[in-house]
């Protein structure tokens, strides 16, 4: 094979070398960044009021195509080889070029958050608003992914423990809620998925951003030290701190709604009880906000539950979430985070800043900027914006796929965007392969499918 570079960016096209089958269609969709609706704006107060609603601005439907799936069968099995695809080794060897069994498990984990998105009503005009649309028995089924093998155990939900001014009370009532449905666990209970995924796996799914205080709270950037974290500091001393929003939103409970951070607890620590003779994996996904919150989750686990089983994050999106000293913790206690990051996201280069590291990272948790005065830096470290990059990283790019004519803020973010990429990508030096078509419908809505050479 011989590749020539040209200024316009053409797929890769290579005979295959995995005894993988993909399927032939691999429908994606999902955003948690403003998508044209599709509902008509009209004069009526009712439907004005729908039109300004955040969250029917968010997410733009996407038709499945039910007959192929990465949940089936078929699927290549994994076997003896699923810690090395859960990051046992840090992915090592597997992301450049992508491996194709690495690919079909970010892809599958993506799609359990696409569930998320899809089961949250977003009608703010609904009595329903900010609740699971679906029961848990139809719940993947009916958010477009049937035959998963896993079945859902708990519901969960996000409180905000912004206080908003009591004049807020005269506006509709969407914009105060303060606690709301962000995703679900999730248990593999099929015989011949287990056999063809070498374990039990335990998927934890978050969505993104939907309500106006998680909004609010994703502006809440300044790092706010860990509870009860004081007696476990970094080799340099410090304190792990996390971004401040992003913790309210995991530890915030009310009376009538407790904590994420509870019923994470609970249902982990049951599912411990009844499943943890077993060969047993946790894996935590989510986009956007709901990644920030996944890493949290994994660290909330690895530390307080003393027999939890390998811990694993796919992130999709996800926006800076700690300090270096977090990172060290994490990376102590084993939590393995594979992000997927788009250079072309915003997102993912906020909140604060990162100062360049070592080489030698994991010995040496001293960071320097070149040509500042050691003192500067010392401050520049005691300030509450510097974060660090967490867990290996999967970096894609939007300008890289032939198929995408935009790459705008909402577009580069969105989670249809991310399963595009992944499943596209190839290598550093072949960035997209050929396989990957770009497919408009009659109603011109544009969707993404992954099809046979």
């Amino acid at each position: 094979m011989s590749l020539t570079m040209k200024p316009v960016i053409r797929p890769c096209r290579f005979p295959s070398t995995t005894t993988q089958t993909l399927p032939k269609y691999v429908p994606i969709r999902c955003c948690t960044l403003t998508q044209p609706t599709s509902r008509q704006l009209t004069k009526s107060i009712e439907d004005h009021r729908r039109f300004k609603s955040w969250e029917h601005t968010l997410i733009s439907p996407v038709e499945y195509d039910r007959t192929a799936s990465v949940f089936t069968s078929k699927a290549v099995k994994l076997g003896d080889r699923w810690k090395e695809y859960q990051g046992i080794q840090d992915w090592e060897g597997l992301l450049d070029p992508l491996d194709e069994n690495l690919r079909g498990e970010i892809l599958r984990y993506g799609y359990f958050v696409e569930a998320a998105y899809k089961s949250f009503e977003f009608d703010s005009s609904s009595p329903t608003y900010g609740t699971c649309r679906y029961p848990k028995s139809t719940l993947l089924d009916r958010s477009g992914i049937p035959d998963t093998g896993y079945r859902l155990t708990r519901n969960l939900r996000a409180t905000s423990e912004i206080q908003l001014p009591r004049w807020i009370e005269k506006a509709p009532s969407w914009v105060g809620t303060q606690s709301s449905w962000i995703g679900y666990v999730a248990v593999c209970q099929d015989k011949e998925e287990i056999a063809r995924l070498g374990r039990r796996d335990v998927v934890i799914a978050f969505r993104g951003t939907a309500t106006g205080l998680e909004w609010l709270e994703n502006l809440r950037a300044t790092l706010t030290p860990l509870p009860n974290a004081g007696s476990n500091p970094s080799p340099d001393g410090s304190e792990p701190m996390v971004e401040s929003g992003f913790l309210s939103l995991y530890t915030s409970g009310t009376p009538e709604s407790p904590s994420l951070q509870e019923l994470v607890r609970r249902e982990v620590s049951r599912l411990l009880q009844t499943y943890g003779d077993e060969p047993l994996s946790l894996t935590i996904t989510g986009h956007s906000l709901g990644a920030a919150l996944a890493i949290l989750t994994a660290y909330d686990i690895k530390t307080t539950l003393k027999r939890a089983p390998m811990v694993t994050v796919m992130s999709f999106g996800g926006p800076r979430v700690g300090n270096r000293s977090f990172r060290c913790q994490l990376e102590k206690q084993g939590t393995k985070v594979l992000r997927i990051v788009n250079s072309d996201d915003l997102i993912t280069k906020v909140p604060g800043f990162v100062l360049e590291e070592d080489d030698n990272v994991l010995k040496n948790r001293n960071v320097h900027v070149a040509g500042l005065p050691s003192w500067i830096q010392k401050r520049v470290e005691d300030t509450q914006w510097v974060y660090s990059e967490v867990g290996r990283e999967l970096r894609l790019r939007s300008r890289d796929s032939p198929y995408l004519n935009s790459t705008n803020f909402a577009t580069c973010h969105d989670l249809k965007t991310y399963l595009h990429l992944v499943n596209g990508f190839v290598s550093s030096t072949c960035l997209f392969r050929a396989t990957v078509k770009r497919v408009l419908n009659n109603h011109n809505r544009e969707k993404v499918a992954c099809l046979n050479s």
